[in-house]
């Protein structure tokens, strides 16, 4: 251990801290059994409940998805699912996709993990409410699976009025269930953002956030401020059901293309709580295995701010044909191209990261240009379905299907697969098989692209989603995507197989397997309980490759939880340069 002296009245204790290779002491030894993870309040036990939560909806949901595209192989000739069977399957597969997959998988799962190491921090701010938000979760999950058990559902994931006022299935039941599903979204924004504000280790300023934690930031925003308007939402139809309200019925005097507003007034904003975490992840994996500081730091982190706010303002293009007026319909096609340029903007400079640099192509970085190959189209189809003169011909038909997958499943899902592989030595101190991993992208790419891309065509020449039928003209295009559904089935698959075989036959993986710079990678692989055994006192930045590493992060020899510590922050902050003229033990 060394003393700096880096002022006349102040000095530092610190040590160089390089976390073991093969640790004795994890969060996974700590507490053992159900009852201990039941009761946990560890963000890294939790993050894995989730996660574990969340990959058991996706494989039912997945399911679903197969079984409808088995359905529309070869159109009325297979007819195991009647019609109003079918309308059940893809509103249950449409539920189960966004509310309990998508909008808490990368969040929730990844975030809860990982975000709390990015910031030296040993736990998020309130840790009780954080286990809260899971239970919440898993209890909106039980309620809204009953209801769907005793009557079913179909009116679509979005609960279109009239028909969700006047349908037999349980439509109020599962409404509440995603009622209740709600709360735990807002309560983890809560969580997080009060984290970031207030548990950030000494010399972690707002400059050396992890594009992730700005990421996590913007979209906790979001959660915060968007779901009470789904909840309010969904206590008006509850009440027009109930007690014969004229909210949303004309017979009653309601009007149902308010609640159209209502729904998307959240459901857009939402559309960025599933996409924003996944830009966090590609900016982290991006310079990790490309070694290059990220270009444009403050762009890239100051848009996702940008898409948090312009995305409550753009609600209206989903009802283009909906009867606004044209001075509405004018403003929101606008909007929707404004909403364009920040994600375009990450987008360009995630390319000059990459531009001349030491790229490592592992799974997380194939992953990534999987990502930016699928979400740019998701994008650029979404710009021209943002065009008024556009969208009325290609308004709720299969082009629009393409589109909302190419964003949702080629962003969302395969930046959560980026990270998933990225971080997963560190969640579970073992190595996946590279090269199944590596097979798995090529099934998952290819049959993501024969699912969706004859589904543009098909949109663009009349065929309307939703429909349990066809004529003979979409046939081939109907049975491309099948054949595509079953090779990604088989990529998740094989995926599913070699995480699993690396938990109990894998390597274990070192501290560090990527060599990056990120705060979370300079804990033990798994972490310890409390993440690090010292504080962290950060020098530069997630992103400075050019650094040498054992000046990234210094312990505290004095066991303090470094987060009131204004003295370290002021060395840190104030005489950052003087660190460079001491030897550090």
């Amino acid at each position: 251990m060394a003393t700096a002296e880096v002022s006349n009245t102040k000095t530092l204790k610190v040590q160089r801290f390089k976390p073991a290779d093969n640790p004795t002491n994890t969060y996974l030894t700590d507490e053992k059994g159900v009852w201990a993870w039941m009761t946990t309040v560890d963000h890294k036990k939790i993050g894995i409940m989730y996660l574990v939560a969340v990959a058991i909806f996706f494989a039912l949901g997945g399911a679903l998805a197969i079984l409808l595209r088995t359905k529309l192989l070869s159109g009325a000739a297979i007819d195991f699912i009647s019609a109003d069977q079918y309308n059940q399957l893809f509103t249950l597969h449409g539920a189960i996709m966004v509310f309990f997959v998508l909008v808490p998988s990368i969040p929730a799962a990844l975030g809860n993990f990982i975000m709390p190491m990015q910031l030296g921090a040993k736990d998020v701010a309130f840790p009780k409410l954080n286990l809260a938000s899971f239970y919440i979760y898993v209890a909106g999950a039980i309620f809204t699976f009953i209801a769907l058990w005793q009557n079913g559902l179909d009116t679509g994931w979005t609960f279109y009025t009239p028909y969700s006022t006047e349908s037999s299935s349980s439509v109020i039941w599962v409404t509440m269930g995603v009622f209740i599903l709600g709360f735990s979204s807002i309560l983890t924004g809560t969580n997080f953002i009060t984290t970031i504000h207030k548990m950030r280790a000494p010399g972690i300023t707002w400059g050396k956030l992890p594009l992730n934690v700005w990421a996590l930031y913007a979209t906790s925003i979001i959660q915060v401020l968007a779901t009470p308007v789904l909840a309010i939402t969904v206590l008006l139809l509850t009440m027009e059901r109930w007690l014969g309200f004229g909210i949303f019925d004309p017979a009653l005097g309601g009007d149902p293309v308010l609640f159209q507003h209502f729904f998307w007034f959240y459901s857009h904003p939402a559309v960025y709580i599933m996409i924003v975490p996944g830009f966090g992840i590609i900016s982290e994996v991006i310079s990790t295995f490309s070694k290059k500081t990220v270009f444009g730091y403050w762009a890239i982190a100051l848009s996702s701010l940008a898409i948090a706010f312009i995305g409550f303002l753009v609600w209206g293009h989903h009802m283009f044909t909906s009867g606004q007026s044209a001075v509405a319909t004018t403003v929101f096609s606008f909007l929707t191209f404004l909403v364009g340029i920040p994600t375009g903007i990450k987008i360009f400079n995630w390319i000059a990261t990459l531009y001349k640099g030491s790229i490592k192509m592992d799974t997380p970085m194939i992953y990534v240009f999987i990502f930016l190959f699928l979400f740019s189209i998701g994008g650029f189809t979404g710009i021209m379905l943002g065009a008024l003169s556009v969208d009325i011909h290609l308004h709720d038909t299969y082009y629009v299907v393409a589109h909302f997958h190419y964003v949702m499943m080629g962003g969302t899902l395969i930046a959560l697969l980026a990270g998933l592989h990225f971080w997963w030595p560190k969640m579970t101190g073992k190595l996946y098989n590279e090269k199944f991993a590596k097979i798995a992208s090529v099934f998952i790419f290819v049959g993501f692209n024969v699912t969706f891309l004859p589904q543009f065509v098909m949109g663009a020449q009349g065929m309307p989603r939703r429909y349990y039928n066809y004529v003979d003209q979409f046939t081939a295009f109907h049975q491309t995507p099948t054949i595509g559904s079953y090779l990604l089935g088989v990529g998740f698959l094989i995926i599913l197989y070699y995480l699993m075989h690396s938990l109990f036959k894998g390597a274990k993986s070192p501290a560090n397997p990527w060599g990056s710079r990120g705060l979370e990678w300079q804990a033990t692989s798994p972490p310890d309980f409390h993440n690090f055994d010292h504080t962290p006192v950060v020098i530069h930045g997630p992103y400075d490759y050019h650094q040498p590493m054992e000046e990234f992060q210094l312990g505290l020899a004095v066991d303090t939880n470094g987060h009131d510590s204004e003295t370290a922050k002021e060395v840190v902050d104030k005489e950052r340069e003087q660190w460079k003229n001491y030897s550090l033990g």
